[in-house]
Order: structure tokens, then sequence, then C-alpha cells
């Protein structure tokens, strides 16, 4: 297919792995997993059940469209978190592939008790990298119900049953986890022994590992024929066929970026569009439910639920008990303070009703509606999972659509602790109770009122960065660019710093869960460059603040700020002294190149100036130090990181020349080109230049070198790119360019910096389609991950994370070339 303008376009359609459905910040934050909405539960990014289920009935016949509403049942196989069991395990040698079948001998085997683990709580203790498990348990029946594995682990672990493999699962679970086996408990276990084998592997930190399995319960409604799902920017729409009806349900958020409060407002929109197809009237009834879990860490705790009105709006909202504002941090985790709120436009069709899952739903099943009953709490959330759930009648439709909408939202109360500060989120920063911001209920009238304006800017704004992509890149990069949008925004959090000056904190999702890391920032900032500067600097303020202050000491800068959403300093074990100032001084003089002018650099100059004399000592030839890319190991003499240091040492000089320092911009600028020439000759490896100085037959995507070319800056000649991109072209995997020599895996991210760097639109579309096609092929069906195997187009780990951002790089070329 062509373009008005003759350029060949995609005709596959976009087929993301997960799509967004509520993306408010890292904590709220609701996936449908795969492409039918109503294939599974709703999840949160990290996995955990956030239940979001739809109903309609049709002329009295009930189907579901949205979900599939469960919850956990009995227990099956206990965990050692309700009882210690015993069993044999192996931590020393790896052993045969038969070890997982129930005829193995493991007589050898030492035995021991769950939990396995190096914690001095752990039963059994556990300091390898890798542990093998083998647990003999009889069971005298088998559920005929989903199969839940319940299960606590630091890094990675894979089950088998009976020598069939179950689950294998990523990321650290410091609590217990529930993971979907989508298997019957009856197709794996059997009445009489059974044979439950794990293996967990540890990269770092104190190694733990258990597991359970449990029963799922599912309510079996018929379901709604999906016959269309496609995402925009700010949006995601599913539409369905069921009995002569047409029903289009499409999920909002207005993450405008020219609009703040909007963007920090932490309410969106889902809109329901019903109409006849067949000629002939049907009575319709809609239902919506929104769980607890929604918020709570884990369905052990207890909640508490109240109703209310907000102007116009009848609203629910449920939250925990404790209330321990701030009091949780980690990576894998959910919040447990604030309240999760369901609002609606009050009117007589439509009724709502807070209790139990079942109830619920077996009410509108009956009756079409729900009301609202005295059910007793507080509850656990694993006690029959209290809902929010809202019914809406439509009465009879015909061919001329009808259209309702809810609004769901969330109130963290206090969002981030900043140096020992609990910070507002940026929607409500002024403190005063009688301000018309302050509360949410006004947060939700303000939603409400803006509902049909937002609706039609998200409309327009989705066309337009479609579009702009498109030119930019083709079809394949506009759908990663599509992609990408709601996730990298949704992974930050912008509030009001102490002196009112906005903060968005990045969360490290799936890969330490650390807040403001400046190598998260940096793959991040082109989508914010391009579309508001103001939440970049956001992001890089707090590192600015912690070496300011004196906080920091170090004559490089920091990492990160923290464990999300606490910002008190440094949590991560190492530093990163050539990546992190690198990074900096480019994003710095990328926000002067975006806004014409280096003022934001004026502000910093004197410790940007004490990081581009780290560089000048430490960064050429780098030491054996953590990186960015060290996901194989540490390395000195890093190349792609020495060209990161020779850039910075280059945007310095380019800061200068627009402060007025013509002196200093030609000093800097000088040395950064005499250091190139000299990174040409270290490197070179004939066709290529190589992973590490003076290592022939190693390479690596020297993704880095994209700023030489956005700002201008011509350090490096030329021919350096156009070599480098001509061999990555001949290294091309099904899924994509491997980062390195060292591995087959690799970062979508960097792969888009990497394509930007040629001006050859073929060989643009070359490196990126196996991305899409990774999105679109991939076998892990979860929020978008950024590091994934090119062989298979396996995910690795991170998931959700904001420097998906980083996609909207070719994007921002073409706005600097202007």
């Amino acid at each position: 297919m062509l373009t008005p303008d003759g350029r060949a376009v995609s005709t596959v359609a976009l087929n993301p792995p997960a799509t967004p459905l509520i993306t408010i910040d890292p904590y709220t934050s609701i996936w449908s997993f795969g492409d039918q909405l109503s294939t599974d539960t709703t999840r949160h990014w990290t996995g955990r059940p956030h239940q979001l289920n739809g109903l309609i009935r049709v002329d009295g016949c009930v189907y579901r469209f949205m979900g599939n509403p469960s919850f956990a049942g009995e227990t099956i196989i206990p965990s050692a978190q309700r009882n210690p069991y015993e069993a044999r395990y192996e931590t020393t040698q790896q052993p045969n592939d038969t070890w997982v079948q129930p005829d193995f001998d493991d007589s050898r085997w030492t035995t021991g008790q769950g939990v396995f683990g190096s914690r001095d709580k752990d039963l059994t203790r556990w300091d390898t990298s890798d542990i093998y498990v083998r647990r003999t348990v009889t069971l005298h029946n088998v559920p005929e119900g989903r199969l839940l594995v319940n299960a606590i682990q630091h890094d990675t672990y894979e089950l088998y049953i009976n020598g069939v493999p179950v689950a294998e699962v990523g990321g650290a679970a410091p609590t217990y986890r529930v993971t979907p086996t989508n298997l019957k408990a009856s197709e794996v276990l059997r009445k009489g022994q059974n044979l439950i084998a794990f293996h967990s592997r540890q990269q770092s930190g104190p190694g733990f590992v258990d597991v359970g399995l449990m029963e799922e319960r599912l309510f079996n409604y018929p379901t709604a024929r999906q016959t269309s799902h496609r995402i925009t920017a700010t949006q995601s729409i599913y539409t369905f066929v069921v009995e002569g009806v047409e029903l289009t349900v499409t999920f909002t958020a207005p993450l405008l970026m020219d609009n703040l409060d909007v963007l920090s407002r932490p309410v969106q929109y889902v809109t329901y569009r019903v109409q006849a197809t067949d000629g002939t009237h049907h009575d319709v009834q809609l239902y919506t439910d929104v769980s607890a879990e929604v918020a709570v860490n884990s369905p052990d705790q207890l909640v508490t639920w109240r109703r209310g009105r907000a102007g116009k709006l009848d609203f629910m909202r449920v939250g925990t008990v404790e209330q321990n504002v701030l009091g949780r941090k980690g990576d894998d985790v959910r919040i447990d303070w604030g309240y999760l709120y369901v609002a609606s436009p009050a009117e007589a069709k439509t009724s709502r009703r807070i209790g139990s899952l079942a109830s619920a739903l077996n009410q509108f099943e009956r009756d079409g509606r729900v009301t609202d009953l005295h059910e007793q709490m507080p509850r656990l959330v694993s006690d029959t999972l209290p809902v929010l759930a809202t019914s809406m009648d439509l009465g009879l439709i015909s061919s001329r659509s009808v259209e309702r909408h809810l609004l769901v939202g969330y109130d963290d109360v206090k969002s981030i602790e900043y140096f020992g500060q609990p910070l507002n989120a940026w929607w409500r920063r002024y403190s005063q109770p009688d301000t018309e911001t302050a509360t949410m209920e006004q947060a939700l009238q303000d939603a409400e009122a803006d509902y049909t304006r937002l609706r039609v800017q998200c409309d327009a704004f989705d066309q337009r960065l479609y579009n702009d992509a498109l030119k930019a890149g083709g079809a394949a990069y506009a759908d990663l660019c599509v992609l990408g949008y709601r996730q990298a925004i949704a992974a930050h959090k912008l509030v009001a710093g102490p002196d009112g000056t906005p903060l968005f904190f990045s969360k490290e999702n799936f890969s330490n869960g650390s807040i403001g890391t400046v190598d998260v920032t940096y793959p991040s900032a082109p989508l914010f460059l391009l579309y508001n500067p103001v939440l970049l600097k956001g992001m890089m303020e707090p590192i600015f603040y912690y070496s300011e202050s004196g906080r920091w000491t170090k004559p490089f800068a920091a990492h990160d700020v923290g464990t999300y959403p606490i910002a008190n300093g440094q949590t991560y074990g190492e530093d990163m002294p050539v990546e992190e100032c690198g990074n900096m001084l480019i994003l710095t003089a990328a926000i002067a190149a975006v806004e014409g002018n280096a003022n934001y650099a004026r502000k910093h100059w004197t410790v940007l100036s004490n990081w581009v004399d780290y560089l000048t000592r430490d960064g050429f030839d780098p030491a054996n130090q953590l990186c960015t890319d060290d996901f194989a190991g540490h390395i000195a003499r890093n190349a792609n990181l020495s060209a990161k240091a020779i850039l910075g040492i280059a945007c310095y000089g380019y800061l200068a020349g627009r402060l007025g320092d013509s002196w200093r911009e030609a000093e800097y600028m000088e040395l950064a080109r005499v250091l190139a020439r000299k990174w040409m000759k270290l490197a070179d490896d004939g066709d290529h230049y190589s992973l590490t100085f003076e290592k022939p037959g190693t390479w690596s995507q020297k993704y880095n070198l994209v700023w030489d070319k956005l700002l201008g800056l011509r350090i490096f000649p030329g021919e350096v790119i156009e070599k480098e991109i001509a061999y990555y072209l001949t290294k091309q995997q099904r899924f994509g360019l491997s980062l390195d020599s060292r591995r087959t895996y690799t970062k979508s991210d960097w792969i888009v910096w990497t394509a930007t760097m040629t001006d050859n639109p073929a060989e643009f579309r070359a490196l990126i389609e196996p991305i899409i096609r990774f999105v679109n092929e991939g076998p892990d069906r979860i929020p978008l991950g950024d590091w994934h195997e090119t062989t298979d187009g396996r995910q690795i780990d991170f998931r959700a994370r904001s420097v998906v951002g980083g996609y909207f790089i070719k994007m921002l070329a073409e706005r600097l070339k202007k």
C-alpha cells in the first residue's frame, strides 16, 4: 500500500503484546495481556491481577467482553508460607535433563525445608547461583479449576509438575506472587503421588525461592466476539459483536504533554458506544467492575470502602485500612495507600454496588442491574474479592448509537518522598484544603467537565503523532511510537517540588525499582524533548540538586536518588561514573538545542563543569566500571562508553558557545575532536569498530554517536557511522540487532537510536522492522519489554519501562533538522 506521496506503508496490523487500559503512573497501571480483552484477567504491569471486568446483557442473555472474572479458590499444594515442607534439593551442580521426571533418582540430593534462600529467616540455606528442588506430594482429589502458582523468588524460577513445564517467571518477587498457568489443574496433577520440581537462579543479591499451587475459580460467561482491536497514542479501542449488537469500548488516557495539570490528574476514561446492527431493537445493559486489588500490594490486606457524590457524579472508593502512606518501596510492589475511585454521572438508569465479585455478577446476570447492599467491612481482598461495580441500563437500542462513560481514578494522597519531605502530585500542588484542585472529588468533577474536550484533543493528537512518525520513519516506526507513548509517560510520577518546580520521577520497572535513574532518563529523553522539555528537566533536576546540595559528594553524577517512591538518595549498590556524567551533559545540550538557548545549563553550570572535568580525566579510556549495557558483565575500555564521554565533552563546549564563552567552546570542541581521532585508531577493526579498544573480533552498537548527528557537533567523521551501519546490517537476527558480540540479546531503544544514525531510509527500515516483528510475534504477551532475545523474541526481565520513549529519537532528529 502507498501513501499519497508514494511511500510504501506496511499493511501488517500492530499486534501489541499487551494493551494499556488505565495508565496513570507506575502504581495505577492496568493492562490486558495478549490481544483479546476477554481472554484473561486484566493485570497490573507486574502481572498481579488488577481486575476490570465487563459484561453486556442483550435481551436477558449475558456475555463477557472484558476480563475473565475470577478469584483464588482453595490451596491445592501449600507453599512454605502456610506450611513448611520437606523436599530434595541440589545447589552445586546442574543435573541432567531428566531431573524433572518423577522417576529420576534424587537419593543423593540433600533434604531440606522450604523456603530455600540465603536470608536469615529462610529454613534451608541456599547461597549458590542455582537451586534445583524436587518435592513429592500426595493428593486425594484434583480440582477442575485453572491452576495458579503462588511463589516467591528473587530473580527467576521455572516450574514442572510431573515432568510437564508449567511456568517460567522472571523478575524479583519479595512477597508471594500468584501467576496464572493457563492450564487446568487436572491437566498436570493426578490423584496420588505428584512431583513438583522447580529450578531458580539468582543473578545478584540474596537468593530465595518457594512455590505452592492454588485453584482459580472462574465465572464462565460466554464471550462477545471481538471484531477489532487497535491502539493509538492515548487510546485503546476494542469492538465486539453479540446478538445483533455492536459494542465499542475505548480506554482514554489524556496524557497530553502540553497540559501538565491534565497529564498529572489521576483520572482516566472508559467509554462505551452501543448500537444495533441487525435492523431491530435490543434491550441492553452494561456492567463494569473494578476490584479492590488495585488498592493493595497483596490480597491478604484489609480494605474498607464508601460511596459519595461529587457534583453531578456518584463515586465509589476503596482503600486499605492501614493507610501507611509512602510506607512501601521496591520493584515488584503495588501501592497500598490512598484510594481507588470509580465514578459516573448520577442518573436513574445507572446503579452501583460495593461488595463481593460473585454477588455483583450474580445480581447483574439475574436483574440486569446492581444495587448497593451493606456488606461487611473491613474485609480482606482475598475474602470473596470486593469490587466497585457499576451497571448502566441503556434501554432499547436501535441503529442509532448510545454512549456512556466511566471515570477510573486513584488518589495516592502523597506521591513521592523527596529527601525527607512528602510531595504532592502536580495536580494537587496547592496545599490549602479549600483550594479547588486539592481534593480528589474536585479532580473527578474537573475530569468530567473536560471529558468531551479531551476526547477531541486526544483524537487530534493521536492522528498528528502517527502522521509525523510515519513521515519520519515509515509504518513500522510509527507503530513503535504509538506503542511506546503511554508506557513511557506512565512509568513516571509528576509531582510538585518543595519550591513548586515540576519533578518527573521515573521508576525502573522490573530492573531494580530505582527512582530517578539517570541511565533510564537518558534513553527515554527523546519523547520529552520532542513534546515538552519541562518534563525532561523534571527528571534531571533531582540529580542536579543531589550534587548541588552537597548530599552527593562524589565528582561524578549519581546513578539514582533512591528506590521508588522514596527519593532520599542513591540506593543502587554501584556507581556509573562515565555513563551518568555523559548522560547529564548530553541531555543538557539537547535541551538547549530544542529550546534555542542554554538557560538551563547556566543554572547548573558549576556542577556541569565538575562532571566534564571528570570526563576529561577518566572518560576517554574507561576503567572496568558499570555502564548501562553491562548485562553480560563489566568491561574496561568500552568503545561505546568512550564515545559517550567524548560527546559529553563536546556538549560542554557546545553549551559554552551558547552561553557566549567562545574560548571555552573552542577548547572543548577541539579536545573532543582529538579524542575522536584517537578513538578511531584504538577501536579500529577493519570493517567496523570494536566493542573495546584494541580487541579485534568484537563489535557493539555505538548508539551514543547519534547525538553527534542530532546536535550537529561534527566530532566524528561521517565514515565512522557509515562503516558501523554497513557492518550492523550483516549482523541482523530475526528479531533485531544484538547489543554487542558477547550475547544475542538486544535493547530495542538502542536499536532505534542506532538506526537513526543513518540517513538512508532503506537502512533505517531494515533495522526497525525486526523490532516490530518482535512486538507482533514475540512469545511473551506481556507489557512491552525493552530487553529481548534477537533469536527467538523472548522478553528478558524488563517490562513496561519508560525507556521506550527513546523510540521517538527519529522524530526528534527530524525536528532538529528544521
